[in-house]
């Protein structure tokens, strides 16, 4: 532990500026949410939180927006992990299957909690950059990775004994480079190694809509197959885990709520490394009434888009280096000034956001979150005269 270093995030400072440092929603949540909030009695704040049918409701709110399932076919409150933000997910989780010698197989570079959390377990740590063209997955070097060495010429087994990763952590889109992965390749990489549990943050499927979830409960497999017959939307797949939260979306960043969605004996596993009491009341209210407005999360999701595809076209007409296919965020490079120079600049005109200073393949770039047209116009009118 001494030579452990913390993930760095920002906790001062960040009120009364416009926030797009670290891809949080940038208007509020829903006023549902508000107006539950708000009701909540004083009493309660003095009784434990209850969770009873809030899986539940993440079930039915996960299946209804993953569109048709085949018969029989659905998720229910067993599949369903509840934690203190997908922070506290990914520590449990590490927790639950993560020792000493131990590998962990990522991407480089990738949301920076991953490693910290297999640090903690004593984990060895193997992250294969995206390629240096594009960013595009680097599909082939993660399956070699997961199926160990092949035997060479005349051998008829490997040269040394190897073990398999014991967690595969993808983060689709990924955060920071906006990289996209079809959820049919991350059910094929699952199928080829099913001793490693491999872990999928959907953080940002919502501006993506690259979900395994839709695959799952339509009956498919690996490779363009279907299982047919089983109710259990993991039961091809007990070694996937998939992360989804509230606060991107809806709002809840400041509340601290995240979901694991799995196999139910994965789901217990984790389960079993948390508190009781992990997530506080004011966040299982808040979860409730922001699952039954969808509709103000879609809404919040198409502004975020159409405001990212006109800045995405004036950063193009403009001549300025961008990357982000997913996500709500881009990163940018400044072609006049340092990356350091620009994001101070940005800051002193009340804006925020997210050096890449130090980062494998996106050294002097800065990420971006997308707000909604009018903060983002603010920001285009800022970032021009930041980097001139």
């Amino acid at each position: 532990m001494e030579n452990l270093q913390a993930y760095s995030a920002p906790l001062e400072g960040r009120r009364g500026m416009l926030r797009l440092d670290f891809n949080e929603n940038t208007v509020g949540p829903s006023p549902k949410v508000v107006e539950a909030l708000r009701a909540i009695p004083a009493e309660h704040v003095a009784i434990y939180p209850e969770y009873d049918g809030l899986q539940a409701a993440v079930a039915a709110s996960l299946q209804r927006i993953s569109g048709p399932a085949a018969p029989g076919r659905s998720l229910e409150p067993h599949h369903i992990g509840l934690f203190n933000g997908v922070d506290g997910a990914l520590h449990a989780l590490f927790q639950a299957y993560g020792a000493p010698g131990d590998r962990l197989l990522t991407t480089s570079p990738t949301f920076g909690y991953y490693s910290p959390c297999a640090r903690m377990q004593g984990m060895a740590i193997e992250a294969i950059p995206y390629r240096h063209n594009d960013f595009t997955f680097p599909f082939d070097e993660i399956l070699a990775a997961l199926t160990g060495p092949t035997p060479g010429p005349g051998q008829v087994a490997a040269p040394q004994p190897w073990t398999p990763p014991r967690l595969l952590l993808i983060c689709n889109p990924n955060n920071p480079t906006g990289t996209r992965l079809a959820p049919e390749r991350i059910l094929a990489l699952a199928a080829a190694s099913p001793a490693t549990l491999v872990v999928v943050d959907e953080l940002y499927e919502a501006f993506s809509g690259d979900s395994v979830l839709p695959l799952l409960l339509a009956g498919a497999g690996a490779e363009g197959t279907w299982v047919p017959g089983a109710a259990d939307p993991f039961a091809a797949f007990p070694n996937l885990l998939v992360l989804r939260s509230l606060a991107k979306t809806a709002g809840l960043a400041g509340l601290r709520i995240g979901f694991a969605i799995g196999h139910p004996a994965v789901v217990e596993r984790v389960g079993r490394v948390t508190g009781p009491y992990d997530i506080n009341s004011f966040a299982v209210t808040a979860a409730y009434a922001a699952l039954d407005d969808q509709a103000y999360v879609d809404g919040f999701v198409a502004e975020v888009l159409a405001a990212k595809a006109l800045l995405q076209q004036r950063l193009t007409a403009a001549g300025w280096r961008h990357q982000g296919e997913g996500g709500n965020y881009l990163l940018l490079w400044p072609r006049a000034r340092g990356a350091a120079a620009v994001e101070q600049r940005l800051r002193d005109a009340g804006i925020l956001v997210r050096s890449m200073a130090g980062k494998p393949l996106i050294d002097g770039s800065l990420r971006v979150s997308i707000g909604t047209r009018a903060q983002m116009e603010m920001f285009w009118s800022a970032w021009q005269q930041a980097d001139c």
